[in-house]
């Protein structure tokens, strides 16, 4: 059966939510990164920024309810936000924990970090970034977070920066209007060096974590929370300073998922 160009496409895309491609399964497909002795990936991305900031850990005052019933039968995507009030650096920083606090980092020949949310591997490929708009004590702008320290670096802020955002993210102004946008980006070389063309499946997975992970959070802590998943790569890229030109870079990073968080 001849398929059009169209079908090919979604052959191709269901390929890869089978978790491989093809000649996955030839004698010929090289060796992963990892068999072929080659190190591993920071697990981290280095500092960027010069103001750090240091996050409470101590969240007993914030959470309003641990009932894990309550807050998965109150769980749901809310776009209404508060212009006035905004968030805690404690609620914040309760935020960032519940979705890519590391709790340790182990191994010796190969390093990994143990978050708390899963990872396939605990290859953990993504960052987190977010464009401040109200949270006490932070100026607003876009600020990186330091998930091995628990602690933010603040990155720029710029004239027009939520007009920016609201673009990229196809003018969504609730999204940039938030008290704090979530921008999460994929550093796939982490997964691939020892996955291969698995990693693509396992990252999208792993986003999936994360912002899941983030709801349930944001509800236990009384704040309202949306995903957002449409946005103009090129744009998104560019707002966090990154290249979306394609080519195989070890280095490469991009926007692939997002959130907002307010009252």
């Amino acid at each position: 059966m001849k398929h059009t160009e169209y079908e090919q496409e979604l052959i191709r895309r269901r390929a890869m939510m089978k978790g491989h491609g093809e000649g996955a399964d030839s004698e010929d497909y090289p060796a992963s990164d990892q068999d072929s002795g080659l190190p591993s990936p920071p697990l981290f991305l280095a500092k960027g920024g010069e103001n750090i900031i240091p996050l409470p850990k101590t969240f007993d005052e914030i959470v309003k309810t641990s009932d894990v019933t309550a807050i998965m039968e109150g769980r749901k995507s809310r776009r209404l936000f508060d212009r006035e009030e905004g968030l805690t650096l404690e609620e914040l920083s309760y935020l960032l924990w519940m979705t890519q606090g590391v709790k340790e980092v182990a191994g010796n020949a190969i390093r990994v970090s143990v978050r708390t949310v899963p990872s396939a591997g605990s290859r953990h490929a993504l960052e987190t970034y977010l464009y401040i708009n109200r949270v006490e004590g932070l100026h607003p702008g876009l600020y990186h977070y330091l998930a091995e320290e628990h602690k933010l670096e603040f990155l720029k802020y710029e004239k027009g920066q939520a007009r920016e955002l609201s673009a990229a993210f196809l003018g969504q102004t609730y999204f940039s209007g938030s008290a704090a946008a979530f921008i999460w980006t994929a550093v796939p070389y982490r997964m691939e060096w020892r996955y291969q063309e698995r990693a693509a499946k396992y990252i999208l997975l792993d986003a999936g974590h994360v912002c899941q992970n983030l709801y349930l959070a944001g509800e236990a802590i009384g704040c309202s929370v949306c995903a957002v998943g449409a946005y103009e790569q090129e744009l998104a890229d560019r707002f966090l300073g990154l290249d979306s030109k394609e080519g195989y870079d070890k280095e490469e990073e991009f926007v692939i998922y997002g959130a907002c968080v307010g009252r």
